[in-house]
């Protein structure tokens, strides 16, 4: 989701978090985030996106969340195009992300996008992440497919490496231009070509 279809990583929360609190919070903030790991545990489904942002400060916790998802996060303008291009090829999309449950469900119905993924799949519900590779051992189990029948796009060079080494083909959505010895795109208009002519 983030850096693909959201054009933003999740490291805009932190931006976003120390905008909405006084300078002298930020240190107890830094810390709840780096050796706390509040967000990560968040992400994992070790707690929901209310306790999270209570225990970060916010007292309009529900307020915070859609302000953030509506105000600081942009949809990639290329994505809805994308994916109508490719609805009369015989693919099915599934979103696999690293995100808080609530937060997830919010953009989804925010952008109307469940009409497009065949399934979600989200850290917050199922207790993994990317780029760990038990995450795609699950969906290809959940999915019922092989790994070679799947591509995997990802603006994280981790986590396509992960998903390499079980055999899945990769592409590298290179919004922030990270290294990657793969297969590379820029935009969604490079991916519909690319998915049209064949990943090898």
């Amino acid at each position: 989701m983030y850096g693909v279809i959201i054009e933003e990583s999740k490291g805009n929360f932190i931006p976003y978090t120390l905008a909405h609190f006084p300078e002298a919070e930020h240190p107890r903030l830094i810390r709840a985030f780096r050796q706390e790991q509040l967000f990560t545990r968040a992400g994992n489904g070790e707690m929901g996106s209310e306790e999270f942002l209570t225990r970060l400060g916010y007292a309009d916790p529900v307020g915070a969340m859609r302000d953030y998802l509506e105000n600081w996060l942009t949809l990639d303008p290329g994505f809805k195009p994308f994916v109508e291009r490719l609805s009369r090829r015989d693919l099915d999309f599934v979103l696999l992300s690293n995100d808080v449950a609530e937060w997830n469900t919010c953009l989804m119905e925010l952008y109307e996008l469940d009409i497009y993924f065949k399934d979600v799949i989200v850290s917050g519900q199922i207790h993994m992440r990317k780029p760990q590779e038990e995450i795609f051992r699950y969906t290809l189990e959940r999915l019922g497919c092989s790994a070679r029948e799947c591509v995997f796009v990802d603006n994280s060079a981790a986590n396509l490496r992960a998903a390499q080494r079980l055999g899945i083909r990769t592409v590298h959505f290179n919004r922030d231009g990270e290294p990657y010895e793969g297969c590379q795109v820029e935009d969604f208009q490079e991916l519909a070509e690319m998915l049209e002519t064949g990943i090898e």
